[in-house]
C-alpha cells in the first residue's frame, strides 16, 4: 500500500477510507449529502492529507443506461453492444431499424442513445422513422457512429447529436476507441456532474473516477493480495449495482482487444436502492423457486426486511448475475464459465454473506446451470479494500 496517501471510495450504501492500509467503513447517512457525511466522520483522517494525496473513486451514480439502435444484428448492434458492456454502460434495450416502427418506447429517461449502421461507402441508411422514434424516447444524450455519409443528414434532425467515428469499416470489423472513449468520458461526466460528488474535490486535486473502472484497474495486480487463480472473475455486488469483472479470455465472442479485462454492470441487480428490480429478475427467472426450496425458504422472503432476507437477496444477486452471462441467456455477453478457477467476491456482499453461504449458491448453479459438480475456488474479500490496489495506477 502507498504511503502518505489517503483513498476513498464513495459507494451507494457505504463509503471506505484507507489511509497508509488502514481501512474505515462507513454506513452512509443519506439524510446528508456525501461531503457533509464523509467529513462528519473522518474528519480526523482526512485532515492529515494534502489535496494532492487523497484519491477518490465512486459508485454512487448507479451508472449510465443506453438504448442501442443498428441496422443489423451481426454487425452494427453485435458491434455496439460489445463496445457498451465493455465500456460499464448498462444496455436496457436493443431496436434493429427494420422493427424500429413496432417497437415499444421505454417510458424511463435513457442516459444514451447510440445509433449504428452502415459502412462509410454505404449512404441513406437511415430515415424519418429514427427521428419519429427518437421524437417519442425519453433521453439525455445521443450518439451517432454509423455510416459517415449519413453524418450530415442526421446531425441536421437530431438536436445535440453527437457525431464519432464509424465503428465498422469498410473490412466490416469493428472501430472500437472513438464509441468507447465516447462513453468511458460521459460516465466520468455523469459522476462529476453530481452535486455531492462535486462538492468532493474540495477534498482533492485528483480526478475523480467511477469504482468499476478502478476496479477494473486492479485485476492485473489482484495476485499480489488474493490467491485467485487464472481465469477468474471477480463479482462486486453492492447497493445500487452488481459489477462483473473478467479476463477477456472467457468471452465466447468478445471483439474489444484493448483492454486485458473487461466489465459488465448490471443497473437493476443491486440490493438496496435497486432491490425491488432485482426480486423482479428473480421471480422471473425459470429456477427460481427451486432456488428458493434449495436455500429452504418461500416466496414470503421478498416481502420480509431482516438479515436472513438481505442474505438471501446477496445470494440471489450472485445466481441471476451468473446466469445473465451464461449460455442459459441469450441476451448478455457469454462468459466461458466452464473454465473459471476462481471466483472472487467483493463490495458489500463480503459484509452480509458467510463463505459458506456463497459457496452454497456457487455450487447450486454451477449443478443447476452447467451440470457440474466441480465449482470454481472462492475467494472473499472480507476487507472490502480491492480497490485500494487500483486507485493510483493512472
Amino acid at each position: 500500500m502507498s504511503q502518505n496517501k489517503l483513498l476513498i471510495d464513495i459507494g451507494s450504501t457505504y463509503f471506505k477510507v484507507c489511509a497508509n492500509g488502514n481501512i474505515e467503513q462507513h454506513f452512509r447517512d443519506f439524510n446528508k449529502d456525501i461531503f457533509d457525511d464523509l467529513t462528519s466522520k473522518c474528519n480526523e483522517t482526512i485532515s492529515k492529507f494534502k489535496k494532492d494525496e487523497v484519491f477518490i473513486c465512486s459508485s454512487a451514480n448507479g451508472g449510465l443506461t443506453t438504448l442501442i439502435i443498428g441496422v443489423t444484428n451481426s454487425f452494427s448492434l453485435k458491434f455496439a453492444t460489445n463496445i457498451a458492456y465493455n465500456s460499464g454502460i448498462n444496455i436496457i434495450n436493443t431496436v434493429l431499424y427494420q422493427d424500429i416502427d413496432t417497437t415499444s418506447i421505454p417510458s424511463d429517461l435513457i442516459d444514451v442513445v447510440i445509433i449504428v449502421g452502415g459502412i462509410n461507402s454505404v449512404s441513406n441508411v437511415f430515415d424519418e422513422k429514427l427521428f419519429n422514434f427518437l421524437q417519442n424516447l425519453n433521453y439525455s444524450n445521443v450518439v451517432f457512429a454509423g455510416t459517415t455519409q449519413d453524418a450530415e443528414y442526421l446531425n441536421s434532425n437530431i438536436k445535440n447529436l453527437v457525431v464519432i467515428e464509424n465503428i465498422i469499416n469498410n473490412k466490416l470489423h469493428v472501430v472500437e476507441e472513438p464509441l468507447k472513449e465516447y462513453l468511458t468520458n460521459l460516465y466520468q461526466a455523469d459522476i462529476e456532474g453530481k452535486e455531492d460528488i462535486k462538492h468532493l474535490y474540495d477534498l482533492t486535486s485528483n480526478q475523480i473516477y467511477s469504482t468499476p473502472y478502478i476496479v477494473n484497474k486492479t485485476l492485473p495486480l489482484i495476485d499480489t493480495k488474493f490467491a485467485a487463480v487464472n481465469p477468474f472473475i471477480l463479482i462486486d455486488i453492492g447497493g445500487a449495482t452488481t459489477d462483473i469483472h473478467y479476463s477477456k479470455d472467457l468471452s465466447m465472442d468478445n471483439m474489444v482487444t484493448q483492454n486485458e479485462y473487461d466489465r459488465l454492470v448490471f443497473k437493476k441487480l443491486g440490493v438496496y436502492k435497486s432491490k425491488e428490480s432485482l426480486i423482479f429478475a428473480a421471480k422471473n427467472n425459470e429456477f427460481v423457486y427451486e432456488l428458493l426450496a434449495h436455500l429452504k425458504v418461500t416466496e414470503n422472503i421478498f416481502n420480509e426486511d431482516s438479515p436472513k432476507a438481505l442474505r438471501v437477496l446477496m445470494q440471489l444477486a450472485i445466481f441471476l448475475v451468473l446466469y445473465k452471462v451464461s449460455d442459459a441467456h441469450p441476451l448478455y455477453i457469454k462468459l466461458k464459465l466452464n473454465l473459471l478457477k476462481s471466483i472472487v467476491l467483493t463490495g458489500g456482499i463480503t459484509k452480509v454473506l458467510t463463505f459458506d453461504e456463497a459457496t452454497d449458491i456457487i455450487s447450486f448453479f454451477y449443478k443447476k446451470i452447467l451440470n457440474s459438480d466441480i465449482y470454481p475456488s472462492i475467494i472473499m474479500d472480507y476487507d472490502y479494500d480491492i480497490w485500494t490496489l487500483g486507485i493510483t495506477q493512472q
